[in-house]
């Protein structure tokens, strides 16, 4: 658009289209919003950059402690990435071919009520089967008196099972979304071939599902090569009970960030891999009315299994977990054996949870709007280089934003020392401004993400609008989109307040001394079999833990997810 007469209004400079492409503005001077996400991105993915760091004239090759306990830990992590891939791919994947292609009794409550595990952390999930199915437990010693015994979690098998039953809802609800976008004529067409009905689910719709398959079961297993509470009750040495031992109990820094490297290879490695498995696998339908997959009835013996399986899972996952922690609330509740920091965990988790969402969700809307009215490569690489925090685990994001606050920290001590002669002591590391910048770090991308897709869906006009009003772009921003943004802001601030809320690796490596949160009260408990103590704050953590679940049947069933209309 470019100026035409006195009586039309005219863009600022800055708006005006490139003679040269026609398309906006490049001037030859870096914008400031380009600088403001460069900066973003500085601060948010920069501390990372100490871990590959670790290798660059190190003190020593690699670490002797590092060195004896990356073969078993490798190992392990491996087959717990494999066990748990391969696990929630048959759970989540075959329920959601269940759900989408067959009907049985209780199918439209089960529809939502199979995401429910996902709102269970998997390390209360561990304390609770403890808890109930221990040695001591009566299920143990007294239903079988004769000798028999369930089987026992501990070790790397438990800790497949655990982490399965919480985490196969990714590959559920990723599965079922795809189902749901194919159309009923490519099994109509099987069946006119001859193929049964269940040969035709098989061959025909499942490739289709492949890729969503694939990327809930990758999921999946980041989320198990991350976990250090679970994996950590269980007796499993992973490499995120590697790096904490070798960081807490040996204090071998260095090799700490050379085991936290080497987890964060293995964890780019299995995303390649997934990847190279989905090729260039690309398939787009266009679902007409009427075209749906109608599923087919089931009935007798078949219907009820179809119906109890998935009630069966349940109760193990979610159902009898959250009656047991309620028990042992009340119990612990009237006999005023509560852990005696209850409340002021509590309040720490919140202000915690609430600091780190409001700092996510600004700079979140900073980058968004910055690469709207301003677009560049340098900014679109600085956004994306700040979301990658959240494919680290806790574990390693905490080893990594402790070298550079340690190094600060160090030189504001050699300048205060300086300038009053005094020790200012720790001001970043081992305080609560350490442990929400690992936050930031690992959470900016969930606010990101959010802000930009509704960033997306405000239409360009309402910005030329302003602005030939007269508007500058702070203006812009704080009457037009902001308003509109609040929806995203308020997602993004609650999924960022629920992931803190449970985070627990890094919480236990950067928490100032006797700041312990909701998930860490919970994990020293538990580590001292104190099960009735962790119960209430386990059960805080599951009941705010819900609403992100809540949020996210709601929106599906906005978006035609559930089989509610069919």
């Amino acid at each position: 658009m470019s100026s035409t007469g006195p009586d039309r209004p005219t863009l600022p400079s800055d708006d005006r289209p490139d003679p040269r492409t026609g398309g906006p503005a490049r001037a030859g001077r870096v914008s400031g919003w380009t600088v403001v996400g460069v900066l973003v991105a500085v601060a948010v993915a920069g501390p990372l950059l100490a871990l590959p760091a670790s290798f660059v004239r190190p003190q020593r090759p690699f670490g002797d402690l590092a060195s004896a306990l990356l073969p078993g830990a490798l190992g392990t992590s491996v087959l717990l990435a494999l066990g748990v891939g391969l696990g929630t791919l048959l759970i989540g994947g075959g329920l959601a071919v269940l759900v989408s292609f067959y009907d049985f009794p209780g199918r439209r409550w089960l529809d939502w009520a199979l995401v429910l595990p996902l709102a269970m952390p998997a390390y209360v999930l561990v304390f609770v089967l403890l808890g109930q199915y221990g040695l001591t437990s009566p299920l143990q010693s007294n239903l079988f008196g004769a000798g028999l015994r369930l089987p026992w979690l501990q070790g790397l098998f438990g800790a497949i099972i655990v982490l399965t039953l919480v985490l196969y809802p990714y590959v559920y609800v990723l599965g079922r979304s795809a189902f749901l976008g194919q159309s009923r004529q490519g099994l109509e067409t099987a069946r006119s071939l001859g193929r049964a009905y269940g040969q035709a689910v098989r061959v025909v719709a499942l490739p289709l599902a492949r890729p969503a398959l694939a990327a809930g079961a990758a999921l999946a297993v980041m989320e198990a090569l991350a976990d250090f509470g679970a994996v950590d009750l269980l007796g499993v040495g992973s490499l995120t009970t590697a790096i904490y031992r070798v960081w807490e109990g040996a204090f071998d820094q260095q090799a700490g960030l050379q085991l936290a490297t080497v987890l964060v290879a293995l964890a780019l490695l299995l995303v390649a891999v997934e990847r190279l498995l989905r090729g260039r696998a690309r398939y787009e339908q266009s679902l007409a009315g009427g075209d749906a997959v109608v599923p087919r009835r089931l009935r007798g013996v078949t219907a009820l299994t179809a119906t109890l399986a998935p009630c069966l899972l349940l109760t193990i996952a979610f159902g009898l977990p959250v009656v047991q922690l309620v028990a042992w609330s009340i119990e612990t509740t009237l006999t005023g054996s509560l852990a005696a920091d209850l409340g002021a965990a509590a309040r720490r988790s919140l202000v915690l949870s609430v600091a780190a969402a409001t700092i996510t969700v600004v700079t979140a809307t900073v980058v968004t709007y910055g690469q709207r009215v301003r677009a560049s490569r340098a900014g679109t690489i600085a956004a994306r280089a700040a979301t990658v925090g959240y494919v680290v685990p806790g574990t390693v994001v905490a080893v990594a934003v402790y070298v550079p606050l340690a190094w600060a920290d160090q030189r504001l001590g050699d300048v205060v020392a300086g300038l009053f002669g005094t020790d200012p002591g720790l001001i970043l590391t081992g305080t609560a401004l350490g442990l929400v910048l690992a936050y930031v770090v690992r959470y900016h991308a969930l606010a990101y993400f959010a802000m930009e897709t509704r960033m997306g869906r405000i239409s360009p006009s309402l910005d030329d609008a302003a602005r030939a009003l007269g508007a500058d772009r702070a203006r812009v921003l704080a009457d037009v989109h902001l308003p509109l943004l609040w929806p995203g802001a308020l997602t993004a601030a609650l999924l960022v307040v629920v992931e803190v809320m449970k985070e627990l690796p890094a919480t236990a490596l950067l928490r100032p001394l006797g700041g312990e949160t909701l998930a860490v009260l919970v994990w020293v408990s538990t580590s001292d079999a104190r099960f009735d103590e962790a119960a209430l704050p386990a059960l805080l953590i599951v009941a705010v833990s819900l609403l992100p679940v809540i949020a996210l049947i709601r929106l599906t069933r906005r978006g035609g997810w559930t089989s509610a209309r069919l």
